[in-house]
């Protein structure tokens, strides 16, 4: 497999038929259709099929997962290949902040083809009655967590709905 056949095609290549494909119309039609969506999408910074193109637009990095329970919200940050200099935690007026920059460590001006993130990064994500003066965080392997204990008249303002079935 040649590195061309890594990179996604552009406008002026036409579509390249896979192995087996010769003999299947419906899906060539297919993916033809699929292209031409893409170009008529691209112009406007998004995709309709590929949600991933809009994300990283956006700024998704880092992937998070946030939890939450009656106690506290945890927010779970991916961070591989960065150090805890590298990243800041902030929370702010019910806004909580990640933000940090991932350096390339080698200068290897002879890549053809690259899908590794490099450069700052910042995700905010509203947090709502949280005890600020109890937030924790920790890094370890590449993973950031931090914990925000509710406070306790959220806790007290929890009320608990039972479900009844027929």
């Amino acid at each position: 497999m040649s590195m061309r056949d890594l990179i996604p095609w552009n406008r002026s290549s036409s579509v390249p038929v896979q192995r087996g494909e010769e003999g299947a119309p419906f899906l060539t039609l297919h993916r033809e259709m699929n292209r031409l969506f893409d170009d008529v999408f691209r112009g406007f910074e998004l995709s309709p099929f590929r949600f991933d193109r809009v994300f990283d637009r956006v700024g998704s990095w880092p992937s998070i997962e946030v939890s939450e329970n009656d106690k506290e919200v945890r927010v779970t940050a991916e961070l591989p290949g960065l150090e805890e200099k590298d990243i800041e935690v902030q929370l702010s007026n019910g806004t909580l902040a990640i933000k940090g920059e991932k350096r390339a460590e080698t200068k290897d001006n002879d890549k053809l083809f690259s899908e590794r993130f490099y450069g700052r990064f910042e995700r905010r994500i509203p947090i709502d009655d949280v005890d600020e003066d109890k937030v924790s965080a920790s890094f370890r392997n590449g993973e950031l967590v931090i914990t925000l204990p509710r406070s306790a008249e959220a806790q007290r303002n929890v009320k608990r709905i039972a479900i009844n079935g027929k």
